[in-house]
C-alpha cells in the first residue's frame, strides 16, 4: 500500500526516519529563503500563498493535488499520530500499522480533545473572531444543507478531531478535501480579515479543525480507527490550564 504522511513544517526540525513520512515546509511561496531541504508546497498546483491564513492545509491540499497515493495523512512538526504514548520519534506510526488499521478503517484520526466544561462553539467563539464561524454556518446552510445537522451536533460537542491531523484511503480523501477547500473557498470571499491578529489571520485553518468531525459525521459509510496523539515537547499544563481558564473568563487567547 503506497501511504505517504505530510508533516507540515515551518522551520528546521528534527523529521522521521521513516519514508512513508514526507516533511513539507509549508508557505514556501511567502518564506522562500528560510528552508530549502523541505518539500515546499508551492510546486505544481497549490495553494501555498495562502498559508498564512489555511495554515497546515496548504499542506494537505499540495499533497492531495500531487501525489499519486493509496492513502495520505498529515501531522506536524511537533504532533504526531501513534500507537504508543512516547514522545519518541522511533514510536510513531509506521507503514505496517497503517496498513493493519486500515484492515477495519478508512480513516485514522487521533482521540478527540476534551473541553468538559465548554462546547466546541463556546470554545471557539472565546479564542476566535465570531464572524467566520457564523459565516461557516450561512455557508452550509445555503449551499451544504445536508451537512447542517452534522455541524450542529459538532458544535455542540464538548470534544473534537482537532489538529488537521489524518491518515485517509484515497477515496474519502479526494471527497473530503474537494468538500472542504470548496466549503472554506466560499467563506473565505466573505470574511474581511484584513484588521484581524496574524493569529486570528489563520481562520480557515481553525474553521477545517471542525469542518473534519462535520464531515465524518456525514459520511458514516467510511469506517473511522483512532489513535494516540503524542506531542514530542515537554508542556507547561499549569500554564495551560490557566489560559484555558482565561479564555473562558475574558473570551481572549489563543488555543
Amino acid at each position: 500500500m503506497k501511504v505517504k504522511i505530510l508533516v507540515a513544517v515551518h522551520k528546521n526540525y528534527r523529521m522521521p526516519d521513516d519514508p512513508m513520512y514526507l516533511p513539507v515546509f509549508v508557505g514556501k511561496e511567502v518564506r522562500p529563503a528560510v528552508n530549502h531541504t523541505f518539500q515546499g508546497d508551492n510546486t505544481g498546483d497549490n495553494i501555498s500563498a495562502k498559508n498564512p491564513h489555511y495554515n497546515e492545509l496548504t499542506a494537505l491540499y499540495w499533497g492531495w493535488k500531487n501525489l499519486d497515493v493509496d492513502a495520505l495523512g498529515l501531522v506536524h512538526y511537533r504532533r504526531y499520530l501513534s500507537m504508543s504514548h512516547s514522545k519518541d520519534l522511533s514510536t510513531i506510526l509506521n507503514q505496517e500499522q497503517v496498513e493493519q488499521l486500515f484492515q477495519d478503517a478508512d480513516v485514522i484520526l487521533p482521540k478527540k480533545r476534551h473541553y468538559y466544561i465548554e462546547t466546541n462553539e463556546s470554545h471557539y467563539l472565546h479564542v476566535h473572531e465570531h464572524a467566520p464561524l457564523e459565516i461557516t454556518r450561512e455557508v452550509l446552510k445555503q449551499d451544504y444543507p445536508e451537512y447542517m445537522p452534522a455541524f450542529e451536533h459538532v458544535m455542540k460537542q464538548t470534544s473534537a478531531h482537532y489538529f488537521n491531523m489524518m491518515v485517509m484511503k484515497k477515496q474519502p480523501l479526494d471527497e473530503y478535501c474537494s468538500w472542504l477547500f470548496e466549503v472554506l473557498g466560499k467563506v473565505e470571499q466573505q470574511v474581511d480579515y484584513s484588521s484581524y491578529t496574524p493569529y486570528e489571520q489563520r481562520v480557515f485553518g481553525f474553521l477545517s479543525e471542525l469542518l473534519l468531525d462535520t464531515w465524518l459525521r456525514t459520511h458514516q459509510e467510511y469506517r473511522t480507527v483512532e489513535v494516540n496523539r503524542v506531542f514530542l515537547e515537554k508542556q507547561n499544563w499549569p500554564l495551560k490550564i490557566a489560559k484555558f481558564l482565561k479564555r473562558k473568563v475574558t473570551g481572549h487567547g489563543e488555543h
